[in-house]
């Protein structure tokens, strides 16, 4: 089976295509590889998590851009689509939104277009937990209302998954969304929380802690993502008319891949701390224009037809981080 993976060196991307080679699969991947973050990051997954591998071929490419997309896959015959490939980020949305209406808009258009075209087999697309919003009921249900984004980022990731329902509807493409729940692990985004804490330990500077601390998320392992990712992609959702998870009667599935096991931020730092060795100060904050309170993901859905079961809990997945953080980094030594 040949496969597209779009955002193909970044931190999920990454991690899935070395999951597809190391099943047998062919693999095409594309990134535009922006300075959202250094490049320098982006190139070490390919060329250490990933690899030379005689059935991957990486393209640097924008997929929002329809002549470099279709440029990039000339000549291949595509079976599946996983499209993992975004701007991320909430709070970056709040100054550059024009990046993500490219990306995540444009570039949602040109897959969904490129999957039609090609009359792929399955195209998976990632969503995210963001589109919920602040949601005062836990855990968060892919069936409930998500249509009052705090940020444009969740705005985008919701649009995805209205344009996607269009295209399953008209042209009977099996799609599936994915939302997923403060993904990290190793090779993980130097924005996110995990990484920044973890700097800022080893550099002995005060951790920011949003909301005074008043923060819960339901944290999910990259080992167990990537599981989840390839589970959905192996199980298209049939174009019969009946509901799917989400609630569309089209070949359209929307699953929660998280943890089901929400943890105070102060787990978190506490955690860190002692993978680091070292006693964390935090500098406590008010609350972040577009950040949410809380996140809890039922996964039930995911559990059933997906056989999807999150097996990594934080007081394992930290440390696995801090260790990959010190190698990568050549940070300071445990104390």
């Amino acid at each position: 089976m040949k496969i597209l993976v779009t955002g193909a060196a970044g931190f999920i991307g990454a991690h899935v295509v070395r999951a597809l080679l190391a099943r047998g699969e062919t693999v095409i991947g594309i990134d535009n590889l922006n300075d959202y973050y250094p490049v320098i990051l982006k190139q070490a997954r390919l060329e250490r998590l990933i690899g030379r591998h005689d059935d991957f071929r990486f393209v640097t490419a924008d997929f929002a851009d329809s002549a470099a997309l279709h440029s990039a896959i000339a000549g291949e015959s595509i079976d599946r689509i996983i499209h993992l490939g975004a701007q991320a980020g909430v709070r970056y949305s709040i100054d550059n939104p024009r990046a993500y209406a490219h990306s995540n808009l444009a570039g949602q258009l040109e897959i969904l277009e490129l999957a039609r075209t090609l009359q792929v087999q399955h195209l998976v697309y990632a969503s995210s937990s963001s589109v919920y919003g602040d949601a005062a009921r836990l855990p968060l249900d892919a069936e409930d209302r998500a249509d009052r984004p705090v940020s444009f980022y969740a705005a985008t990731k919701k649009s995805n998954e209205l344009m996607a329902e269009s295209y399953a509807h008209l042209y009977r493409i099996p799609t599936t969304g994915l939302r997923f729940f403060t993904v990290y692990g190793p090779w993980g985004r130097p924005d996110m929380a995990l990484w920044r804490f973890v700097e800022r330990i080893f550099a002995q500077t005060p951790l920011p802690i949003y909301n005074n601390g008043a923060m819960k998320r339901d944290f999910t392992y990259i080992d167990d993502i990537v599981a989840g990712v390839l589970a959905a992609l192996d199980r298209p959702p049939a174009s019969d008319g009946a509901p799917k998870p989400g609630g569309s009667t089209s070949p359209h599935a929307v699953y929660n891949l998280g943890n089901d096991d929400p943890e105070e931020l102060g787990r978190l730092v506490e955690l860190i701390g002692d993978a680091c060795g070292i006693t964390p100060v935090l500098d406590y904050l008010p609350m972040q224009p577009g950040d949410v309170t809380a996140t809890w993901a039922d996964i039930g859905p995911a559990r059933r037809d997906l056989g999807y079961d999150p097996a990594t809990p934080l007081a394992v997945g930290v440390p696995a981080f801090v260790d990959w953080y010190r190698s990568y980094t050549g940070a300071i030594s445990r104390r």
